[in-house]
């Protein structure tokens, strides 16, 4: 269900002005950085279940780069923007699709990617890092995002943010 809407108020509410996937890549490089620093590995190169770690991450990377090109295409087939930097050109509210089990399926998507990465590196000290990115994301993007969009669609919006989850299970 996408509901059409004119676009009223202005971005000056976002405490930040960094993209989403360049905080995931900061996320990434530290993760890398971290594993570097602190070489700790659940499981040995000789250990057989190897190729498990590296199947499975390829896995986690591959649903959240499906997450990320389904939520794309949604925003395409309603004609609104994906610039989050940019909110006010928002001109429908999707909610369809995977919109409905997660109201931020692109960020999903990112933190997934970084889940990937600390499987891919086999150190459970990289998962520090999706968890950082899940914390900045919703403070300082998510938040105020939503203290926007109750601004731009009203009543239609706060029905959404009643009924679908931020992040998969939490509202």
């Amino acid at each position: 269900m996408s509901a059409s809407h004119t676009p009223g108020p202005n971005n000056s509410f976002l405490e930040t002005k960094i993209p989403p996937p360049a905080v995931m890549a900061s996320c990434a490089l530290l993760a890398w950085l971290t594993h570097q620093l602190f070489p700790f590995a659940l499981l040995t190169t000789s250990d057989q279940s190897w190729p498990l770690t590296n199947t499975l991450a390829l896995l986690i990377f591959a649903i959240g780069l499906s997450t990320d090109l389904v939520s794309l295409k949604r925003f395409f087939s309603a004609k609104t923007t994906i610039n989050p930097l940019k909110p006010q050109k928002a001109s429908h509210l999707v909610t369809s699709g995977i919109y409905r089990f997660t109201r931020n399926p692109m960020y999903v998507g990112l933190m997934l990617w970084l889940v990937a990465l600390a499987v891919y590196l086999n150190n459970p000290l990289c998962l520090i890092w999706p968890l950082v990115f899940s914390a900045y994301i919703t403070r300082f993007q998510i938040l105020p995002e939503e203290k926007f969009l109750k601004e731009l669609f009203g009543e239609e919006y706060l029905a959404y943010l009643q009924s679908t989850p931020r992040w998969l299970f939490f509202k």
